[in-house]
């Protein structure tokens, strides 16, 4: 079973190297690319103000901020809620530089000794849409994912956007899943065999709209995948 964890964080500034802090981490479990509702949201103190301009951002108070654990006193529960998991991240570079620095201060070893891997949403938009601006809004806007509540970046709400985005920008791998599915399914089922020789059934052809429509999808998963899919090499596909 493949699991994903989406991952986003909000900090008091731009440079974990100068002092910055993680004061938000939100995650968004996916189990076979489906969200599970397992989700981690944490807020921590981190002994120092945001910058005016971060707050200007995210717009988490340090006073709200003042009675929330320290990184260090839950720093096991993030680690055992990601272990082992393809860690999915939008410029994967600025959160890894806050965790792997907010490890460290508590003598624990990188981010991802803990982790499998890390999928950085970022490097797989800029090559699919080079050229093109491939913020989380603008990704969200050009694949149809509703971010009207996003006034503020917060973490887990971030985190939910980028699994949608994701989801689209690998929209491709759906037919692996419905594969995968049927097979689940048939664990542990008794089957019982069915004589269907006299069983006719009816030829209903898609309409020209349904046909155009067909046609429509194919084009955007063509598209995402940077043309790339099996039909467009095979030239069976218009």
């Amino acid at each position: 079973m493949s699991r994903q964890i989406v991952l986003d964080t909000e900090t008091t500034g731009l440079s974990a190297d100068n002092g910055d802090r993680i004061i938000e981490l939100g995650c968004v479990e996916l189990l076979n690319r489906r969200l599970t509702g397992n989700n981690l949201h944490l807020f921590f103190n981190p002994d120092r103000d945001s910058h005016e301009d971060a707050l200007k951002v995210h717009g988490i108070s340090n006073e709200f901020l003042k009675d929330k654990p320290r990184f260090a006193e839950v720093v096991e529960r993030v680690i055992e809620y990601l272990r082992g998991a393809e860690v999915i991240i939008h410029n994967a570079a600025f959160d890894l530089g806050f965790l792997d620095k907010e490890l460290a201060l508590t003598g624990r070893p990188a981010f991802r000794t803990h982790i499998a891997s890390v999928t950085d949403t970022l490097a797989m938009a800029r090559e699919m849409y080079p050229g093109k601006r491939n913020s989380l809004d603008a990704l969200c806007e050009r694949l149809g994912v509703n971010n009207s509540g996003r006034i503020l970046h917060g973490a887990l709400l971030d985190a939910e956007l980028l699994a949608d985005v994701y989801i689209h920008l690998t929209r491709g791998q759906d037919a692996l899943l419905i594969a995968d599915d049927a097979q689940e399914s048939a664990h542990g089922l008794k089957l019982t065999a069915i004589d269907l020789r006299a069983l006719v059934l009816p030829v209903v052809h898609a309409s020209a709209q349904e046909q155009a429509a067909h046609a429509e999808v194919l084009a955007q998963i063509d598209k995402a995948s940077g043309g790339k899919t099996i039909w467009r090499s095979l030239g069976s596909v218009p």
